[in-house]
């Protein structure tokens, strides 16, 4: 067990330093790509500013996001950056379904917002909430209520959008012109994919890690989900009108997340642990590879190909767990195969290719 215990803690080494390693390059990565999916938009995002200085300030906000060491304060840095963009903005949790204040910017009472239920049913929140995209309307398309207790816009334009994690939608972004009249919607998106982005590697930083909420001074701040599996992405925020059903649903969440390949129950506790460690050991590896290849893994499902497209990363990963787990009790459940498929190829083993062999 001893042995076990210092390789254990010379991967994590190895993981953290790399992950330290890309750190900086990775920031810049995102600012630069984000930046070029927008930048023929941003001609006309301000009426006194020339497109040069428009792309400055958006910059300057992704990197004001970026630089956020914990969850809250790359949340929050959100907020903050959207007031060149919006007159007023607002986070919400969503959680079977609802969506729940978190915090507010430009309100006349920005705490109003927390725990505020707003109503989903229909018009863009549903539209952003289930479709997954950006929602542009009006106001008699929003919840009544927000307006009467938050007061009305002034021209009439309100945004939703979805921060996806782990490609599940975990909070909505609302946004308006506020009394400022000001909403630029293409700013925000923006700001909001770039934070998904970021909120991801530090989930995956996190991990590596293995720091814990108190470690880090996040105890009250939405914890995003590690990259072993997916976790509740604002897990300390239970609203009580729906604490009930979140119980409720938590152990149908938990069975529906199941590994499908699981230890049998007459192994000894060590080799459990050892089939445990692999599965996540496997999951990390497949992460950092989604991570640095997301463009490759989009194309590469689209055109079922992926091991043509990743099989450098894939073949080293998979020397990495082998060499890691090739000789313990995990190695007959070869763990790693299993998650090149589910995590990469979506359950869907046809969207490796022809070249792809377990």
């Amino acid at each position: 067990m001893s042995d076990t215990t210092g390789i254990d803690q010379v991967i994590t080494a190895a993981v953290t330093q790399a992950l330290e390693r890309h750190l900086p390059g990775l920031r810049e990565e995102i600012v630069r790509t984000v930046l070029e999916q927008v930048r023929p938009h941003m001609s006309g995002a301000s009426v006194n500013a020339p497109a040069e200085s428009a792309s400055a300030e958006l910059l300057k906000s992704l990197s004001q996001i970026q630089g956020g060491n914990t969850q809250k304060e790359i949340l929050r840095a959100l907020l903050e950056s959207t007031a060149p963009y919006s007159g007023r903005a607002a986070l919400f949790v969503v959680k079977g379904g609802s969506a729940t204040g978190w915090q507010g910017r430009g309100f006349e009472h920005n705490d109003g917002i927390k725990d505020f239920a707003l109503d989903s049913s229909g018009g863009v929140v549903y539209e952003s909430l289930h479709s997954r995209v950006t929602a542009r309307g009006r106001v008699s398309e929003m919840d009544p209520e927000f307006f009467l207790r938050f007061g009305a816009v002034e021209d009439d334009r309100v945004l939703v959008l979805p921060l996806l994690l782990k490609d599940k939608v975990a909070a909505l972004v609302y946004a308006d012109s506020g009394v400022a009249g000001v909403l630029d919607s293409t700013a925000i998106e923006v700001l909001v994919k770039a934070t998904s982005a970021w909120l991801e590697v530090a989930s995956l930083r996190k991990q590596a890690l293995k720091e814990s909420p108190t470690e880090t001074g996040e105890a009250d701040v939405p914890a995003v989900q590690t990259v072993t599996s997916y976790s509740d992405p604002f897990a300390s925020h239970a609203p009580t009108h729906i604490a009930v059903a979140a119980a409720v649903a938590a152990p149908l969440a938990m069975a529906a997340a199941a590994p499908a390949s699981v230890a049998p129950p007459q192994m000894s506790a060590e080799d459990a642990e050892t089939h445990r460690k692999a599965q996540r050991f496997a999951r990390l590896l497949m992460d950092e590879i989604k991570l640095y290849n997301q463009v490759k893994v989009t194309e590469g499902r689209k055109n079922r190909d992926l091991y043509d497209r990743l099989k450098d990363d894939i073949e080293k990963s998979r020397a990495t767990y082998t060499k890691r787990y090739g000789t313990t009790a995990a190695a007959s459940a070869d763990y790693f195969s299993q998650e090149v498929v589910r995590s990469l190829a979506e359950d869907d083993v046809s969207l490796m290719g022809a070249n792809f062999k377990r």
